[in-house]
């Protein structure tokens, strides 16, 4: 542990509890053991006393996720405060609303270095010119003046940024992404009995071949394109299942399409498993992954199938084409076209060569790009030279 680093402060903001733990707690642990002192802030939605008991400091300031502007001030004056009173070395900002605050506020408060990390920028294809025009700008000009440093985790978003002269070469960093892919995404980790096991509890046998979804059962994580292009694949072939893993959706704007969602789910090929933690488990028994959403940032639940060798299927949009190559370690679809997802997954099916190929294309990519341990590294080496 380096001395130098025993009393050097690093405040890390995001909006909800969530994303601390599924995101942030690796790079806050590796900084803790590298000798800094770290603080989380974000609103507490009951996750904090576990945090903490994993000897997080956890700071309960409460960040809406949307814009509204009293509440959005409430939070800078809290972030402000704090930052005042703690007079941290480094503030390092995620998520795109807590974001914009938390620089706000480090910028209010002088603090020397103030690092962003976009894990995908919030303007995206699917927004009209205008909204797009706005969220541009407003990351285009607070990455100017209100951030020392900024990470993209996503290559297409470090090129638009170097483009669009949102900060200079020098402060501005491809970070990719990672997981970790040798003590928990490898499937050396997992016994051929630890799977079997696992399948009988499910109720799958041995000859079905498994696909796998990761994430909330919202329209915009293309949900329904995959369901109904699986239920035409599974009229041919009676041993092909698919496997729902992530939680229901809460909010009103995805309620619409909440009864015909709950009707599929009841469909024989289909398991919904609602929010599972045994991810690692779940995909070491799936035959191929798929992620048909309609935007992404760099998506960690791709990085986590492809460090268990599957093939992935994924939509043709920013993040999903810097994990999945055509036809060497998946296939690429256009997004909402479930015609096109169909054909693919009937493709997957139908040859176990592609799947073992696919698979094994897919551990090398992530070994070579997508190592929590090199991403991590890279945020350690500049708090250090900071």
């Amino acid at each position: 542990m380096e001395t130098m680093n025993e009393q050097k402060k690093i405040l890390q903001i995001c909006a909800i509890d969530l994303s601390a733990d599924a995101l942030l707690k690796p790079l806050i642990k590796r900084s803790m053991e590298e000798g800094f002192v770290v603080h989380t802030a974000c609103s507490d939605q009951g996750r904090f006393a576990a945090l903490r008991s994993e000897g997080m400091v956890m700071i309960d300031v409460p960040i809406a996720r949307e814009i509204n502007p009293i509440s959005n001030m409430k939070s800078v004056m809290a972030l402000y405060k704090l930052m005042k009173r703690e007079k941290y070395d480094i503030v390092h900002v995620h998520t795109p609303v807590a974001a914009l605050l938390g620089r706000m506020a480090a910028k209010l408060a002088g603090i020397k270095n103030i690092v962003y990390t976009a894990h995908g920028f919030y303007f995206h294809e699917e927004m009209t010119k205008k909204q797009y025009s706005l969220f541009f700008n407003i990351e285009k000009y607070a990455a100017r003046w209100m951030t020392d440093w900024l990470l993209l985790q996503s290559r297409e978003d470090y090129d638009l940024a170097l483009e669009s002269n949102f900060k200079s070469r020098e402060k501005t960093i491809h970070l990719s992404n990672g997981v970790d892919i040798w003590k928990k995404f490898s499937p050396e980790l997992f016994t051929e009995e630890d799977r079997q096991s696992l399948r009988r509890d499910l109720g799958l046998n041995e000859k079905d071949i498994i696909f796998s979804f990761i994430g909330r059962m919202v329209r915009e994580k293309g949900v329904f394109e995959l369901i109904s292009a699986f239920k035409r694949v599974s009229k041919r072939h009676s041993n092909v299942k698919l496997l729902l893993i992530g939680g229901l959706p809460e909010s009103e704007r995805d309620l619409c399409s909440y009864q015909q969602l709950l009707k599929d789910l009841d469909y024989p090929s289909i398991k919904h498993l609602g929010f599972r933690t045994d991810t690692p488990e779940l995909l070491s028994i799936s035959d191929c992954f798929v992620l048909p959403s309609h935007r992404e940032g760099l998506p960690r639940s791709i990085i986590e199938a492809m460090g268990m060798r599957k093939p992935i299927i994924a939509s043709n949009i920013r993040g999903c084409r810097e994990e999945v190559f055509q036809k060497e370690n998946g296939f690429l679809f256009e997004k909402g076209n479930d015609k096109e997802l169909e054909i693919m997954i009937e493709r997957i099916v139908e040859d176990s060569e592609a799947r073992e190929s696919f698979g094994k294309r897919s551990r090398e990519i992530v070994e070579q790009f997508f190592d929590e341990e090199k991403v991590l590294q890279k945020q350690i080496n500049l708090f250090k030279t900071l």
